[in-house]
């Protein structure tokens, strides 16, 4: 009988089969490793391509288009008087001003009607109320020709910033042959010039595009988030101590806990049915005010403040009551001295990471009225305002290709904050952590 060798004995054939198997299973860990190589790259590719096409498209609203002109503000038009009051200046003429501006520019324009309407729309409707406002700031401009930079009706604004194809027909245009041939005439003199928009921080909400400006929506994104630290935090902070520290464990605060979790899943359309309901139709509160807004979007935030405050009280180690007690502290110094200022860390970072989610939402502030047209600036939580994003849900929704560029230009600001915020929790956490 031939003597078997060390690979056929079964010490043999067992080392084999788990050689084997081990490089199967260190096969299986690295294709496992490649694949959530590969899901990483997936997500890190959609989100580059996400911010990529957004900032393409809203970079250039953080730009406006000027024209520059000779204007004359002659006395007899704009203050007969001599008085130079402020009503006096405040009622003139100053559209007119400006379309004498641009024929004196542009005296090939004749006096055809047509002609005349196509060289007026060269420049914005608002472009009168900033020259008022100038002479206003300024009563010694009165009188004299100035070389001012006006601002560019929306049109004449995306032909500059190449948005506007000159290769479609007359017809399929919103700038005829001869606006265009102004226009060019205009940038071949330098008289054309992009300048930072300072009108989109500085503007509220308006029908014409180059006018429209985001300070309204912040204003109302503001108030409505000091309502909601005011509220969501001392309330998300009480309950997380309460449930924590004091409450009995029983099916009651099991219940209470259950509850909680759910509400942090809930979808935030039905707070803001919630709202409707109880804020506006049974305590009557007004309509569109950030107050309603900041209470909403409190009960959003609640959940996720107090399961971040149960986590961060949860966190500090029980060596700390127990030497506490130890030293004859009542339970509320222990809270107040140990016990909370170990766990605010966290519970502030989940308070800011909730803020952060609370300044994204629409859809509650879109069923207590948010959604309405608001031009004037709210002055406070009790004035009619709209928030950040409604103001972007509004501006996509309108046909004017300008808006599509301040939709875009909106969505980097509000990105900005919600960047910021989340910043600001991470440098917090890092900043009070404490290593046990």
């Amino acid at each position: 009988m031939s003597r078997l060798t060390s690979q056929e004995t079964p010490q043999g054939l067992q080392d084999d089969r788990v050689r084997k198997h081990l490089a199967k299973r260190h096969a299986a860990e690295r294709r496992f490793r490649i694949y959530c190589l590969l899901a990483v790259a997936v997500g890190i590719g959609f989100l580059v391509f996400l911010f990529s096409d957004i900032l393409l498209k809203g970079h250039k609203a953080f730009l406006q288009t000027y024209l520059r002109l000779e204007v004359e503000l002659d006395a007899s038009d704009i203050d007969p008087q001599g008085t130079r009051e402020p009503e006096t200046l405040a009622g003139a003429n100053y559209l007119g001003v400006l379309r004498q501006a641009l024929h004196h520019r542009f005296p090939e324009a004749g006096d055809d009607r047509q002609s005349r309407r196509e060289l007026h729309r060269l420049i914005s409707t608002g472009a009168e109320f900033q020259l008022r406002d100038r002479v206003l700031a300024d009563p010694s401009m009165v009188g004299a020709m100035h070389e001012l930079w006006v601002l560019a009706d929306d049109d004449v604004d995306m032909l500059v910033k190449g948005h506007l194809s000159r290769d479609l027909p007359e017809d399929e245009r919103r700038l005829s042959n001869r606006q265009i041939a102004w226009i060019d005439e205009l940038d071949e003199t330098g008289d054309t010039a992009l300048k930072f928009n300072t009108l989109l921080f500085t503007n509220g909400d308006s029908r014409e595009p180059e006018m429209a400006g985001i300070l309204g929506a912040v204003l109302g994104s503001v108030y409505a988030m000091i309502v909601t630290l005011l509220i969501s935090f001392p309330l998300g902070v009480a309950t997380a101590i309460y449930l924590e520290e004091f409450a009995p464990k029983n099916r009651f605060t099991d219940l209470i806990e259950v509850n909680i979790n759910n509400l942090a899943a809930v979808p935030s359309i039905v707070f803001g049915l919630l709202g409707l309901a109880v804020f506006l139709n049974f305590f009557g509160l007004p309509r569109s005010a950030p107050l309603v807004g900041g209470l909403v979007l409190s009960l959003m935030t609640l959940p996720v403040i107090i399961i971040a405050g149960r986590a961060a009280i949860q966190s500090v180690p029980p060596s700390i009551r127990q030497a506490a007690y130890g030293l004859g502290a009542t339970p509320m110094q222990v809270i107040n001295h140990h016990v909370l200022p170990l766990a605010l860390p966290g519970m502030l970072t989940g308070t800011i990471i909730g803020m952060a989610r609370a300044l994204g939402e629409t859809a509650p502030l879109l069923m207590i009225g948010m959604v309405a047209f608001i031009v004037d600036l709210p002055r406070s939580a009790m004035d009619p305002a709209t928030a950040l994003p409604v103001q972007i849900y509004q501006w996509s929704d309108t046909p004017e290709r300008a808006f599509v560029e301040k939709t875009s230009g909106a969505i980097l600001v509000l990105v900005g904050f919600l960047v910021l915020m989340n910043g600001l929790a991470v440098w917090l956490r890092r900043r009070w952590e404490t290593r046990w």
